[in-house]
């Protein structure tokens, strides 16, 4: 009886010692901090932080920085260092016309990238050698083995089914139904692969590096070849039963309306997304709308969004679309703010202006009054920082603590039991193979995105 309660005590002090480390982790993430500082913010001895200081020092994920500046008498306080170059992460974003490939640090940073055009079409084996190619010429830029990431996410353009990593009926990715892409990349890369929708990962983005980081309570918009959304509810995405959550392109805007490519009459992606964007220009052309342009194309739409009179009709169109459908998103989840990112968000100040006028009539006031309509700040690198935050949050974890340890060490001292957690991992045996906490800022209540 003794034993097991023994048993039992160690198994708690371990997962609170597992808990502290990551909540010292995630303060290192956000700044360099003294030891006394950490103490003071996780209520914890000075002997206890040192400890665990000492620890993560020994794998090489914490240096000292130097004294901390100041005029005060006395000797002055060592800061902590988050060392982000403990490990690498292979960020990975696929969209329906492109491929891109970053090696991050720690911190997001990227150290390499290389993005090139990519027809999805194409279909999953020639999608994988690419990436594959893509990863080799990226790692050897940066100058990272392999046995030196701990971890890729992938980002892909249709619904993910969050338990078996499965690709479910994607309307933009014909070919790719059922097909598992993160154990596909995994034996090809030897490294775990975490594979999401690439909305929900521009929503992990905008709350970790945007305009709105630290807002807990947030939908990302992406427009491109395809509608989707991400939503995040206190912190956390909201994938749903089985991860189809945000599928907004789908929604029908008018029951009556064209069948879109997911066969729905009148979905928002049959109005809004980037195929009806020239087919639209067309027919207000041929209805009078004038134009200085001499091409019609999705490029020439969005560069010419805010000074050509029949672009800035097609995108006062497509807002008003997409501002019925944000309505919607703001009865049904009341968030602090809906961003709206992809490619099609480059038209602009004329979009965003006719999704707020368009959403602003048809939200109540109780959703509307504390709202942000918003263009990302992100741009293209949505998808890899999404990525990156997905992976950070995987690896900042119990699970997923081992992992990092594993990469991040250089040598055990002789003689010196190791205090990392116990073996583990965040899904895949792949992981033991040798080769192959943000503060919210002050939110202000105007109205879809007004001047303060």
């Amino acid at each position: 009886m003794n034993q097991t309660l023994h048993s039992h005590d160690t198994l708690d002090l371990a997962a609170i010692r597992c808990r502290h480390t990551l909540l010292l982790l995630g303060l290192l993430w956000e700044d360099d901090r003294a030891r006394v500082d950490i103490a003071r913010d996780l209520g914890l001895s000075r002997s206890a932080i040192s400890n665990i200081v000492a620890e993560l020092m020994e794998v090489g994920l914490v240096q000292e920085a130097g004294a901390r500046s100041g005029t005060g008498v006395g000797r002055r306080a060592t800061l902590l260092h988050l060392n982000a170059r403990a490990a690498a992460m292979l960020a990975i974003d696929l969209g329906a016309s492109h491929a891109r490939v970053d090696v991050l640090d720690l911190r997001c940073r990227t150290l390499a990238t290389t993005t090139v055009p990519h027809d999805i079409q194409a279909g999953p084996q020639a999608t994988y050698a690419l990436l594959c190619e893509l990863a080799r010429h990226v790692l050897h830029d940066a100058g990272v083995p392999i046995a030196h990431v701990a971890i890729a996410g992938v980002g892909v353009p249709g619904p993910v089914d969050h338990e078996s990593g499965r690709v479910v009926q994607p309307p933009n990715m014909p070919g790719w139904d059922g097909e598992n892409v993160g154990a596909h990349l995994r034996d090809l890369l030897g490294v775990d692969v975490l594979v999401e929708n690439d909305a929900n990962l521009g929503a992990l983005a905008e709350a970790r590096f945007g305009t709105h980081r630290g807002v807990s309570d947030l939908i990302y918009v992406k427009l491109a070849t395809g509608i989707g959304a991400g939503v995040l509810l206190g912190g956390r995405l909201h994938r749903g039963a089985r991860g189809g959550a945000g599928e907004i392109g789908h929604i029908s805007i008018n029951e009556h309306g064209p069948v879109g490519r997911s066969g729905n009459p009148g979905s928002l992606e049959s109005y809004a997304a980037a195929q009806v964007l020239v087919p639209l220009a067309t027919r207000l052309h041929a209805e009078g709308t004038p134009t200085t342009m001499h091409a019609l194309t999705v490029e020439d739409l969005i560069r010419h969004a805010n000074t050509d009179p029949l672009a800035r009709a097609v995108w006062e169109t497509v807002g008003h679309h997409l501002g019925v459908a944000v309505s919607t998103t703001l009865n049904l989840f009341n968030p602090h703010a809906v961003v709206i990112g992809g490619r099609l968000a480059q038209a602009g100040d004329v979009l965003i202006g006719a999704i707020r006028a368009s959403a602003d009539r048809r939200t109540m006031r109780i959703n509307a009054d504390r709202a942000r309509i918003d263009l990302g700040t992100l741009g293209g690198h949505a998808g890899v920082l999404g990525a990156g935050a997905m992976m950070l949050g995987a690896l900042l974890t119990p699970r997923g603590l081992p992992q990092l340890y594993r990469v991040s060490r250089l040598v055990d001292p002789p003689g010196v039991e190791s205090r990392a957690p116990p073996p583990g991992g965040l899904s895949s045996p792949s992981l033991n193979k040798p080769a192959p906490g943000v503060t919210q800022t002050p939110h202000h209540p105007v109205p879809f995105g007004g001047s303060p």
